[in-house]
């Protein structure tokens, strides 16, 4: 094929099959990317604390019970039915056909990145049962695969009339609505490359190579203009074209971006051609999903119009439609972006926007080398995005409000936490967003290594050509001390570029969408080799240029004192009210029998706050014993809240004078 680069697989992948012709991985660095190259998640491992907790239970429960729920669920045997209808119609039963085992068409795409976050798995740490759960659940997708190498187990099992009044009798016609048929096959070129990239095994990525040759065939010419309905195939074709080499994944995703617009519904981004959108609209995953997408192909292509684009969108979004959680999406009606300031405290934040918003403010960092991205990413990582997954591992949000009653239905018909959704997109994306987290903590540019966050882990990576390893000894989230260990393989000078979290100093977002009634800057220190200094900050980094040696120490000090915050006197919802925070963690107060009503709680400017550990509670957190007069109560981290039962919550507290 065009533009197809020959090159030679891993030996565990070189198998043989009627594919070897459309295949070449491996394949060199493309010539355009992000100028800040992000350090794989496989380079990097949790050792200790906060984040190996989380990881463990992702690994040992969330995965298992993922796996089991699309079985349990009817999810894998629309693959079955598929297939079956398949091998009938081809030993002659012209009229066979089977009803679905689920409710809707997007129901592949839960398979897909269940398949993936469990790849992610398997870069960490081998399974070899997993990775034969996982070969057997390929062989059922590619058995459903179409000779022409379409793939959408709705239409194929049940070919003749649609089996959902979301599919056109005719493929892809349906999509810019609600067929998800591109938005499934984004998930499955994501899954094909995890797995490709965790194994070595090319099974499921020649499924999906089998796919994008019918995707290139009918859309590559440009004569069939349709814009994903619901967007993230432009993230997959991106991944494709990493790992292949062909440049026609990579013009296939600027293809459906510039499908968009203009005249269309904006629910679904489609009101404007994509340069000339301003502000973040409509259904808030399908955004960020898109403006992930193009940060990707911006990134790849060196289009300034795209970033451009999205530099708006993001200010629109950040600056005046994001939750003090860092959660996006407020209204329940369409899971959307609401107005300016539209920021009830009863909004919809869905898990996954929250997760597609982390994608999209990476990006944006990659693009600039701005830690202001990385301080709005780690707002929501430490709240909006780990609030979806209880404890255990296997009880979800898909909304994660900022005040709830105790015994309202709001989560998809479940009060509190639930095992699954009809519409299970939240809990696969909890999965494989926490199994590669580590892909956040470190990136390079030139002769710069950037340190972007805070965690017990060690690394490897490679700075202007020298390996360097990178270890960090730290309790973060909850204190503020961290100690880095530099060491190259040889005397090698960098520059080490340090993230100082907006929260220390003194800004928790960067606007003034929210901000501390005590704005001071916390008093920060930076050592080296027990020396301190005081380096140049550069868009939010502490830049430490020296040469470095093996065993070099960098220790730096992030106060955390309480904060108490409000909000913009734009955001109605919040006026005459506060929320407290410390260091990157959201606090609430849940009614517990030790507490009072959360919805009677009072904050004056005499309140004080005592920093409480608590090995035994809740996986081990820091809580706040708040005093005000002769008011009491404990606050628990926000992302903690719904995991001893039913109670009623509150971020925002009434300001007392």
């Amino acid at each position: 094929p065009r533009n197809m680069r020959w090159l030679p697989l891993p030996m565990s992948s070189r198998l043989v099959t009627p594919l070897v012709a459309l295949s070449a991985l491996s394949a060199p660095a493309p010539a355009k990317d992000y100028p800040v190259q992000p350090v794989p998640f496989t380079a990097v491992r949790v050792t200790g604390g906060f984040w190996q907790s989380r990881q463990e239970v992702n690994r040992t429960v969330t995965v298992p019970f993922a796996l089991r729920q699309c079985e349990e669920t009817g999810r894998m045997k629309n693959f079955d039915l598929a297939a079956e209808t398949l091998r009938r119609r081809a030993a002659g039963e012209k009229t066979f056909q089977n009803k679905p085992a689920t409710i809707y068409p997007f129901d592949d795409s839960d398979v897909y990145k269940v398949i993936e976050g469990a790849a992610y798995t398997l870069s960490l740490k081998r399974d070899p049962a997993l990775e034969a759960q996982l070969d057997a659940c390929i062989a059922r997708i590619a058995a459903a695969q179409e000779p022409d190498g379409y793939l959408y187990t709705f239409r194929t099992m049940h070919p003749d009339t649609p089996a959902h009044e979301w599919i056109d009798p005719k493929r892809w016609l349906k999509d810019p609505d609600l067929s998800h048929e591109l938005y499934n096959l984004g998930h499955l070129y994501e899954a094909g490359v995890a797995y490709y990239q965790a194994t070595g095994k090319r099974t499921l990525l020649d499924v999906c190579l089998r796919s994008a040759e019918l995707v290139w065939h009918d859309f590559g010419d440009r004569k069939l203009r349709i814009a994903p309905g619901h967007q993230v195939i432009e993230m997959g074709l991106a991944k494709l074209y990493r790992v292949t080499g062909d440049a026609r994944w990579l013009e296939l995703a600027q293809i459906f971006l510039e499908a968009r617009g203009p005249g269309g519904k904006a629910y679904s981004q489609q009101h404007e051609l994509i340069i000339n959108q301003t502000e973040a609209v409509g259904h808030s995953v399908r955004a960020n999903y898109m403006y992930a997408g193009m940060a990707d192909i911006a990134a790849l292509t060196g289009d300034a119009r795209y970033v451009g684009a999205i530099t708006r969108i993001w200010e629109s979004a950040a600056n005046r439609k994001m939750y003090l959680t860092g959660g996006v999406g407020a209204r329940r009606d369409g899971e959307a972006y609401g107005a300016d300031y539209e920021l009830p405290n009863d909004g919809y934040n869905e898990t996954c926007a929250a997760i597609a918003f982390m994608m999209w403010n990476h990006r944006m960092f990659l693009l600039t080398g701005d830690a202001k991205y990385l301080d709005v990413l780690e707002r929501v990582t430490f709240n909006g995005f780990i609030s979806g997954s209880s404890l255990t591992g296997d009880r979800f949000f898909y909304p994660n409000p900022l005040v709830y009653d105790g015994a309202a239905k709001f989560n998809h018909g479940f009060a509190g936490r639930a095992p699954w959704f009809g519409c299970a997109c939240c809990p696969p994306n909890l999965m494989r967003t926490t199994a590669a987290i580590t892909g956040y903590f470190y990136a390079v540019r030139d002769r710069s290594l950037y340190v972007n966050f805070y965690a017990a882990s060690e690394g490897e990576v490679a700075v202007d050509g020298g390996a360097v390893k990178v270890k960090q000894e730290t309790d973060y989230p909850w204190q503020g001390r961290v100690k880095l260990t530099v060491s190259p393989a040889k005397p090698q000078t960098f520059a080490l570029r340090v993230r100082i979290p907006g929260w220390v100093r003194g800004q928790p977002v960067p606007s003034d969408l929210y901000a501390y009634d005590d704005p001071a800057a916390a008093a920060w220190s930076i050592r080296v080799g027990g020396q301190t200094l005081t380096p140049t900050l550069d868009h939010g980094f502490a830049v430490i240029e020296r040469e470095w040696k093996a065993g070099d120490t960098v220790e730096l000090d992030l106060p955390m004192p309480v904060k108490v915050v409000h909000g913009n006197p734009k955001i109605a919802a919040v006026q005459g009210t506060v929320a407290v925070e410390r260091g990157p963690v959201l606090y609430c107060a849940e009614g517990t029998p030790d507490n009072p009503a959360p919805a009677t709680l009072t904050l004056s400017p005499r309140a004080t706050f005592e920093a409480r550990p608590e090995p035994a509670l809740l996986g081990g957190v820091t809580t706040l014993v708040v005093t005000d007069g002769a008011e009491h109560f404990t606050a628990i981290p926000y992302y903690s809240w719904n995991n001893r039962g039913l109670a009623a919550m509150s971020v925002w507290f009434k300001r007392a004078k």
